[in-house]
């Protein structure tokens, strides 16, 4: 897996489609368009597979899940596309996720919750990935 973060609008998605040469017949799922959560990669028959929003999914599992059932959750999802990933060895999976708040710690406990966890579940993203960048104002700085 490549995880991909940094700041809202500071070119994630125009760095993954330069650096992957993204096509338009490679899936791209984006919570941003209201795709939901793929939990289930078989059936995909392409190599690369680009999930976009990682934010967003996280956030969705926190409205209706406590922190802990959210993070179990998100690492099953992680490992599901762990094991479609390595089926093959020629299979990508790239998990775009923005940062959220930098520290800043939200009044509303709905969205402390929702940093905390995805704080969280992007630690277990990056345990779990082969390779991180981050992305600031479209310069990636690899970091694994």
């Amino acid at each position: 897996m490549h995880f991909i973060t940094g700041g809202a609008f500071n070119g994630k998605k125009a760095w993954v489609k330069k650096t992957y040469r993204v096509t338009k017949d490679d899936p791209w799922i984006s919570a941003y368009k209201n795709d939901l959560i793929p939990i289930n990669l078989n059936g995909i028959d392409r190599n690369l597979i680009i999930l976009e929003g990682a934010e967003q999914w996280i956030k969705k599992l926190t409205e209706i899940h406590n922190s802990t059932k959210s993070r179990e959750l998100w690492n099953h999802y992680l490992n599901q596309w762990s094991s479609w990933e390595k089926e093959k060895p020629e299979r990508q999976i790239v998990v775009i996720g923005t940062d959220i708040t930098k520290g800043i710690v939200p009044l509303e406990a709905e969205n402390r919750l929702w940093r905390d966890v995805t704080g969280w579940a992007f630690q277990d993203l990056a345990a779990k990935s082969d390779k991180i960048d981050v992305i600031w104002y479209g310069i990636n700085q690899s970091i694994k």
